[in-house]
C-alpha cells in the first residue's frame, strides 16, 4: 500500500538536507520509517494478513540497512536521525 502523496511530501519536506533532496539516506529512512508505521496499523486490525506482513519485514530490513550506511558515514546525523524519528538504535554487525 503506498504512501500519501502528502504525508510523502512533507516528509520528504522535513527530512531534506537541502531544497530539493529526495534521495539522502535521511529522506529515505524517514520514508520507510511512515510506510513501516502505516503498515503496522494495518496489521493491528487485520492480524491474518500475512502478506502485508512481509512486506513490512522487507521495508524493515530495508531500513536497518540504510540506517547502518548512515552511522558508517556519519554517526552524528545518524544519532540525531533517530532521535527525531524516534527508534532504536541499529546494532553494527
Amino acid at each position: 500500500m503506498p504512501l500519501d502523496p502528502e504525508l510523502k511530501a512533507s516528509t520528504i519536506a522535513d527530512y531534506a538536507t537541502v531544497t530539493g533532496d529526495t534521495g539522502s539516506a535521511e529522506v529515505q529512512i524517514a520514508i520507510l520509517q511512515a510506510r513501516i508505521t502505516q503498515i503496522t496499523d494495518h496489521l493491528r486490525t487485520h492480524k491474518k494478513d500475512f502478506h502485508s506482513r512481509r512486506g513490512l519485514l522487507l521495508l524493515v530490513g530495508k531500513r536497518r540497512r540504510l540506517e547502518g550506511y548512515l552511522r558508517n558515514k556519519d554517526i552524528a546525523r545518524y544519532r540525531e536521525l533517530i532521535k527525531r524519528l524516534g527508534i532504536r538504535e541499529v546494532r553494527p554487525r
